[in-house]
């Protein structure tokens, strides 16, 4: 198994046949954006105090992320989160992503922005309406949260996979925004999910839940 967020891994999930790759987007001290999940290095080195040629071979440019993940639809995680040390009110990390996409081939719908922080989402909507956003949460979606998507004109909720159910979905579709799941890795569950009309589910395994929701 290729190590997440990594050129490695994006080839790998295109070579099994993912339709979309989901990767995070932070900065590094020059403002360079780079993918790497966590705010912080191995060895305790937050990314944000880095310079990019300074990070581990394996930590990728967002171009580099993106030239790999050619043919796959993209989800491109902004973390943002105020609890991390490269936390930035003023949104930067959402305008350089947003003009790195702007100066690459291609539609805007091949691209789905997301992020737990509703302002960057919200701010990324507002320099390309066109892109597609969504709000990620890990809490349950009620309707409140439906209504404030929706009326923010984000594509897409992004709820945490124990917490939906076919009424979340039923809710999001009613108000035309999709629901892409996270994480999901068994089987029996994708099958679920399929079955109340979910639009998307992140996975660690594509081939796995590919081949659990492959017709018979």
């Amino acid at each position: 198994m290729a190590v997440p967020n990594t050129v490695e891994a994006f080839l790998l999930a295109v070579e099994m046949g993912a339709a979309g790759i989901e990767l995070d987007v932070r900065r590094t001290a020059e403002e360079a954006l780079v993918v790497h999940h966590d705010a912080r290095l191995a060895d305790g080195r937050a990314i944000v105090d880095c310079l990019a040629g300074d990070l581990p071979a394996m930590i990728p440019t967002l171009r580099q992320a993106l030239d790999a993940c050619a043919g796959a639809f993209v989800n491109i995680e902004i973390k943002n989160d105020p609890s991390e040390p490269d936390f930035d009110d003023a949104e930067r990390v959402a305008g350089a992503v947003m003009a790195e996409l702007a100066a690459r081939a291609g539609p805007a719908t091949a691209w789905l922005i997301s992020s737990f922080r509703m302002a960057t989402v919200d701010r990324c909507r507002s320099i390309d309406p066109a892109t597609p956003t969504a709000w990620l949460t890990d809490a349950a979606v009620g309707p409140a949260e439906v209504a404030d998507v929706a009326d923010r004109g984000h594509a897409a909720v992004h709820p945490f996979d124990p917490t939906v159910d076919d009424a979340v979905i039923a809710a999001c579709h009613a108000r035309g925004v999709r629901v892409n799941t996270w994480t999901c890795n068994d089987p029996a569950r994708a099958r679920t999910l399929a079955s109340w009309g979910i639009d998307g589910i992140c996975t660690d395994v594509p081939d796995v839940i590919l081949a659990a929701l492959r017709p018979n």
